[in-house]
């Protein structure tokens, strides 16, 4: 069956509308229309796009679990919290946060409050000032940098004169917002990336939500695909469990992952696409949780906090998740890749003397339970999401070119929503649409033919 794209938009909405069923747990299929590398949002959104075709797809996914970098942990503590990912945005037009509703999930506005610390009290409003107006002043100068004809570093064209704030704005514009300090952060990457200040929660958890909307999919879990064989007619991927036979493949692996050989290809994959991967690597972004009950810190559900820093070994507090005993101390750049590598021990004593420091040594006597996210050292993963370096800001639309009957997809694949789960689902169905096109499942309508006139043309005048 051939549909075309306003046909297959229709379907993909009735699609949306079934109830969510329990999840297959058939054996490894050994030919497929489409198979998917790769289970998070961008693998969930390409394998939902192609069952919405009537097309067989197979999803193979390394870890044991749905969710990619969206992993929400129900067990450590007594309410869920992600491990990964934990915000939406773009509420107007994220599909993502309609089909939530329709799963049955609570997706709401995170709430809005923000705090600034300076040492153990909090910043005065005209402090506060002070930092958002270093912020605009170091945004503007990154936004100006990018309309120069060569790319530069974020870090190199920053004004010097941020003072105290330094710091902070390095950290919120940098290691949190990308992962990378802005030394390593392309000026035009971070000047396209489009508007993050509508954050969009779900109370479940957005890797509940992409287990959820991956549960009608046909999933095979702890399935590493290790070579793909590849042409302009075909693939085979293998795996531990056997080979798939498919006529494309949609393969959602973090840039990391890829230029790493974890997974060989047969014929090579073109450098092009090796190099364009290379400059969009994974940063490092990490979330150290605590359990404080009693609300020792005295902020409000769901606060953001941020400390005054004349450096970037500093971090970010989401304070009361969800209204529980839960804070969450979020580190990146490279302090948090350091700091990552010494261990979890490290990643809780650090965590421990930084609410010490700005709340003193008998609020973090108070720290019932810890637990501690290392993305760098997660061997399907390898770090927390693709950021640009200078020069590299062109290597998005490189990894959208099609590779014979392969398509890549993943945030890393987006131009302005890159690093979000908006992004990762949005090139999801991207990719899907260009493989169900290469094999003839999905066709654009033709355009109107204009009808000839039925007056008479003048002729020109001499």
């Amino acid at each position: 069956m051939t549909i075309t794209r306003r046909g297959f938009l229709s379907a993909s909405a009735a699609f949306a509308a079934v109830p969510v069923l329990g999840a297959t747990a058939a054996p490894l299929p050994r030919e497929a229309d489409i198979v998917v590398i790769g289970a998070g949002a961008a693998g969930i959104a390409a394998a939902r796009r192609v069952m919405a075709a009537n097309r067989k797809v197979v999803v193979v996914e390394a870890a044991s679990q749905i969710g990619g970098r969206c992993m929400t942990d129900s067990t450590t503590f007594d309410v869920p919290f992600d491990r990964g990912a934990r915000w939406m945005h773009n509420p107007d037009t994220n599909p993502m946060i309609r089909l939530a509703r329709s799963a049955g999930l609570d997706v709401s506005p995170a709430p809005s409050g923000q705090k600034m610390r300076i040492g153990r009290r909090n910043a005065r409003a005209g402090e506060t000032e002070e930092f958002l107006a270093a912020l605009v002043r170091a945004n503007r100068a990154i936004d100006e940098a990018a309309r120069g004809k060569l790319d530069t570093s974020c870090g190199s064209v920053l004004p010097k004169d941020l003072g105290d704030w330094a710091g902070a704005a390095e950290f919120v514009l940098g290691a949190s917002f990308a992962g990378k300090d802005l030394k390593e952060l392309s000026a035009i990457d971070k000047a396209r990336a489009q508007d993050r200040n509508a954050p969009i929660a779900c109370r479940q958890g957005l890797g509940t939500l992409i287990a959820k909307l991956g549960e009608q999919a046909p999933v095979v879990l702890s399935t590493p695909a290790s070579r793909i064989v590849w042409s302009n007619r075909d693939v085979s991927v293998e795996t531990p469990g056997g080979k798939i036979a498919a006529r494309a493949a949609i393969i959602t692996v973090s840039t990391n992952v890829l230029t790493s050989g974890a997974i060989k290809f047969a014929p090579d994959i073109p450098k092009r696409t090796l190099d364009a991967a290379s400059k969009l690597g994974l940063g490092s972004y990490d979330h150290i949780v605590l359990q404080l009950p009693g609300n020792p810190l005295g902020l409000s559900r769901d606060d953001i906090l941020i400390e005054q820093s004349n450096s970037t070994r500093t971090a970010l507090m989401f304070a009361n998740i969800g209204g529980s005993s839960l804070c969450s101390i979020d580190v990146g750049g490279s302090f948090g890749r350091d700091l990552s590598e010494q261990g979890e021990k490290a990643m809780a004593a650090f965590a421990k003397e930084w609410i010490t420091k700005l709340f003193g040594s008998e609020v973090a006597a108070n720290v019932q339970k810890t637990a501690v996210t290392r993305w760098n050292a997660s061997p399907y993963v390898m770090g927390a999401m693709s950021a640009a370096s200078p020069g590299g800001q062109l290597s998005r639309r490189v990894l959208t070119e099609p590779i014979g009957n392969m398509f890549l997809a993943g945030e890393a694949t987006h131009e302005t929503l890159w690093g979000t789960v908006d992004g990762a689902w949005e090139s999801g169905e991207r990719a899907a649409d260009a493989a169900l096109r290469k094999i003839g499942a999905l066709k654009d309508e033709p355009a109107e033919v204009p009808r000839p006139s039925t007056k008479r043309r003048r002729a020109p005048r001499p």
